[in-house]
This record gives structure tokens, C-alpha cells and sequence, in this order.
């Protein structure tokens, strides 16, 4: 506007910001296998904590959004052929109560395969889940994760017991665990192991639901030497 009513000759700030901005972000950091393991067994000791490590080892094991997990429900688990199907999330509505929101894109629409970890939590989940109250959200019933009162949890439920998780680990843990770690996290940490065991990365991309192939290759820098002269001695032999 300034240019177009001649107060200046042209725009001071016509550059790309990045060219003079320092990119601050703080690179997301997976956990190692080392790590998990120290999660999951201090987990399994823990009095309080325990109980969510059916939830822990669904994200490890699937790299769901936690929106997605939350919005789960009885319909959309398969035992019998062991597969996810994905195609919604849940969150909390503004003002209070639940939305259901579509995926951002159709790549967001998926079938998740069920490792054996994976379906026994599931198992265990909905065998031992509160009763749930009548409640419809958008159409959906029958949601699986529940808290003691019946409803459904949402991601902000479970940011606060990982906070929580977080603090009590860090007087009892035997092992550091990342700054932060939340449960997306888990989903960082699930897609960089399966990049490191060489699943094609058309294959993971659409587990993760990634639109770009771009985001999904960005997984398969986390490889490190080791890793590399493996990949170099298994497509050589």
C-alpha cells in the first residue's frame, strides 16, 4: 500500500525471512530402543502409570495421532484380521463437549496393520474399559478410550499424563528420556524405527497418513552409521 500511494520507491522488506531469521526449531528426537524399554518397564512398576501403558505401547506400535487414537472406536478395530482402520479424529469441542473432525486430506484415511503387541492392547483396553455413557459425537459411538467416568479422552487428557509421566520418571528413571516427550513423540519415534528397518517409504507414508513423501523421507535421516553399513551388507549380499 505504501508503494502503490508513493510513499516509498519500493518495499524494505521484500526478502524471504528465512534469509535473515535464524530457524530456531528445536528438531523432534525419537526415542531410542534402549529408551522405550526403560519407559515401558518403569511403566509396568509404577502405581499410577500403568495403567496408560496400553496406550504407550498402541502409539509405539502404530504411530497413530494421538486425535486418532482418541477417536477410535469399537467398529473401527478388526481382530479378526488385525487391522486399524483410520478415517477420523476426535477432539474437544470450543465451549465444551466433543467433535469429530475428518483428516486433514484423504492420505489421512488408512488401514493400520496389528502387531501381536499391538492387538493384545487392544484387547486389553476394551475388556477392561469403564462403562462407557451413552454418548454420540457426530454420529460415532462406542469409543474405546475412556475415562472413569465413560467419556472419552481427547489428546489434552493425555498431554497431561504424560506431563506427569515426565516428572515422575525423571526422579525414578534409570535412563534420560527426550525433553518434552509427548505422545507425538511416540509417533516420531515409531516412524523413524520402521525407516530404519527399510520399509519403503511409499509403504510408510501411508501408514502415517503423510500427504507429502517429503515429510516421510525426512524420517530416513535419522539413520546412523551403523545402520547405513548394515543397509550397505544386507543390498550387497
Amino acid at each position: 500500500m505504501a508503494i502503490a500511494d508513493d510513499c516509498i520507491r519500493k518495499n524494505p522488506f521484500d526478502f524471504k525471512l528465512a534469509t535473515v531469521i535464524k530457524r530456531d526449531v528445536t528438531e523432534r528426537e525419537p526415542l531410542s530402543r534402549e529408551q522405550v524399554d526403560a519407559l515401558l518397564g518403569f511403566m509396568r512398576s509404577d502405581a499410577v502409570y500403568h495403567r496408560y501403558i496400553d496406550e504407550v505401547v498402541i502409539l509405539l506400535g502404530t504411530g497413530l495421532r494421538i486425535s486418532e487414537m482418541c477417536g477410535l472406536t469399537k467398529t473401527d478395530i478388526d481382530l479378526t484380521n488385525r487391522v486399524i482402520f483410520v478415517d477420523h479424529q476426535l477432539a474437544r469441542a470450543v465451549g465444551g463437549g466433543y467433535r469429530v473432525d475428518e483428516p486433514k486430506t484423504e492420505s489421512g484415511k488408512r488401514y493400520i496393520y496389528m502387531t501381536d503387541e499391538v492387538m493384545a492392547a487392544f484387547e486389553h483396553v476394551m475388556a477392561s474399559r469403564s462403562k462407557a455413557k451413552p454418548l454420540s459425537v457426530d454420529g460415532r459411538t462406542g469409543f474405546i478410550f475412556l475415562n472413569r467416568d465413560g467419556l472419552p479422552r481427547v489428546g489434552g487428557d493425555y498431554d497431561r499424563v504424560f506431563r506427569g509421566l515426565r516428572g515422575k520418571y525423571a526422579k525414578r528413571g534409570k535412563m534420560e528420556l527426550p525433553d518434552g516427550m509427548t505422545p507425538h513423540t511416540l509417533r516420531h519415534t515409531f516412524c523413524t524405527e520402521m525407516a530404519k528397518a527399510g520399509m519403503n517409504p511409499k509403504a510408510l507414508q501411508y501408514i502415517m497418513g503423510h500427504k507429502d513423501i517429503k515429510m516421510t523421507l525426512g524420517y530416513y535421516a535419522h539413520m546412523d552409521g551403523c545402520t547405513a553399513a548394515e543397509e550397505m551388507r544386507r543390498v550387497a549380499a
